[in-house]
């Protein structure tokens, strides 16, 4: 337990971060803080899998996803007030898409990681991260605000603004808003998960060298 303990903490920490910084949002709407945060998860996911192994980096996975869905609990029962109507701040829909991608993309991350762990240091962390944000990007935004899916009536009630028409990334043709935010964030995660690779080189290193 000792060992995975900074994994747990850390990932704990990222995921508890995330949820709050989600709530303030920048670039007209595309992203929130909470973009900047999140990425980060794989970093700590593919760390541990390189020192301790995958299982080991599935326990640290499974307790990320358990302090989320706590979160995402505490979020659903908060009700924000606006524009003269109350929300809550975490809408169901959201809260079921952000617990469904975290754990799908965090475990294809560590399927993917295994599978090329044996090349270069670089291949298994940028292969392994690319895979997972697609998965993630592309299950939060569909399961949290696409119109073809329902939750029923009430629940869609509270992301319907993502239907509206907008100039797609805010320059483009006109595309249902949330294209345009779950194009933005993978963007984004692409850029952090090549910026990840010099904290994970860094951090494998100075781990496997002290466990050595």
């Amino acid at each position: 337990m000792t060992r995975i303990l900074p994994g747990i903490l850390a990932m704990a920490t990222i995921v508890v971060a995330s949820n709050i910084l989600v709530q303030f949002v920048l670039l007209d709407g595309l992203l929130t803080w909470g973009a900047f945060t999140y990425p980060f998860a794989f970093l700590v996911t593919d760390v541990v899998n390189r020192v301790h192994g995958p299982q080991t980096a599935r326990r640290v996975v499974l307790a990320g996803f358990a302090v989320g869905v706590v979160c995402s609990l505490i979020g659903t029962q908060i009700t924000l007030q606006g524009d003269g109507y109350t929300y809550p701040a975490v809408p169901l829909r959201v809260a079921v898409a952000s617990g469904v991608a975290f754990l799908t993309a965090q475990l294809a991350d560590i399927f993917v990681f295994n599978r090329v762990r044996g090349g270069a240091w670089w291949n298994a962390p940028l292969a392994s991260s690319i895979v997972g944000s697609v998965i993630d990007a592309t299950l939060f935004f569909t399961i949290a605000f696409a119109a073809f899916i329902s939750f029923g009536a009430a629940a869609d009630s509270h992301v319907s603004w993502a239907w509206d028409a907008a100039p797609f990334l805010t320059f483009g043709p006109a595309t249902p808003l949330w294209v345009s935010l779950a194009v933005a964030d993978w963007m984004l995660k692409l850029a952090l998960v090549l910026i990840a690779l010099v904290p994970f080189r860094l951090i494998t290193k100075k781990l496997t060298q002290s466990l050595a």
